[in-house]
């Protein structure tokens, strides 16, 4: 299977301090596989995806070669990365309200961007999506576009990314923490989503989550992360039943101490099995 993300010698840095944020990240993401990043907050998984993107706020230094598809991000220019962020690079957010203006209605932001990277007209970009939400059973698709994002859910948000994704029809995903701002009932339906629209498009994914749970469920291949270096890399099956390093342990057996608490509380019921 080959390679359609490479990432070598990644190097991220905070300019205004020098504090070296990732020292030296080298990985890879396999044609119509998903990759999970786990880790806990603050080991650099967000920023690492960002850098992916070159994203990552300014002050933010990063060094190293990105290779998508053969073609080095690193070396283009910012008017040229805006032509890959969406088109071949798309990410979804973890609070999926910041990805949308709250002065305009969900439908603009669509529009904005498809008329972009395709140069659709508005009856294609509504027809399109409004096709999109259905399949990712959103109701009343046209009434969300004429929806400001504050008074839509994060669940229904996340689903309108999602459809987004599904027009845009990106060579990879990059899923941060998708679920950790929604209830337990819509985090179910969008990690079925994402799975759904793995099995559709094909495409790659790297999915970011601190929940092992989900990540059991939805990847490949596991990176483990800790203070911005890899510690740990792996298929998912090799991670999650022959741990090698002490902090994959602990990430485990606290899943694991955590599943056991949740079952006590539900009177044994093992819903958080996974």
């Amino acid at each position: 299977m080959t390679n359609i993300l490479e990432v070598k010698n990644l190097k991220i840095w905070d300019s205004r301090n020098e504090r070296v944020i990732v020292p030296n990240s080298s990985f890879h993401v396999k044609q119509g596989s998903c990759l999970a990043i786990v880790g806990e907050s603050g080991s650099g998984k967000s920023v690492t995806c960002k850098a992916i993107m070159r994203l990552n706020k300014a002050g933010i230094r990063q060094s190293g070669d990105i290779l998508l598809r053969g073609i080095n991000l690193m070396e283009l220019s910012e008017q040229e990365m805006r032509k890959k962020r969406g088109k071949q690079l798309c990410m979804i957010l973890q609070s999926s309200m910041r990805a949308f203006d709250p002065s305009c209605v969900v439908g603009v932001h669509l529009q904005e961007t498809l008329v972009e990277h395709f140069g659709w007209s508005r009856e294609e970009i509504t027809t399109k999506m409004k096709n999109a939400m259905e399949s990712v059973r959103l109701k009343n698709p046209i009434e969300v576009m004429n929806t400001y994002p504050h008074q839509l859910s994060g669940g229904m948000l996340q689903r309108v990314m999602i459809a987004l994704t599904i027009v845009l029809e990106p060579d990879i995903i990059i899923a941060d923490e998708p679920t950790t701002a929604l209830d337990t009932v819509s985090q179910f339906e969008v990690v079925e989503q994402f799975r759904q629209l793995r099995e559709r498009m094909g495409c790659s994914m790297i999915f970011i989550s601190h929940d092992l749970g989900i990540v059991k469920l939805m990847a490949d291949d596991v990176l483990v992360m800790k203070e911005g270096e890899i510690v740990e890399n792996g298929t998912t099956q090799a991670i999650f039943s022959e741990p090698q390093h002490t902090y994959t342990r602990y990430l485990l057996s606290t899943k694991l101490a955590l599943n056991q608490h949740f079952k006590r509380i539900m009177g044994g019921v093992s819903v958080a099995e996974g």
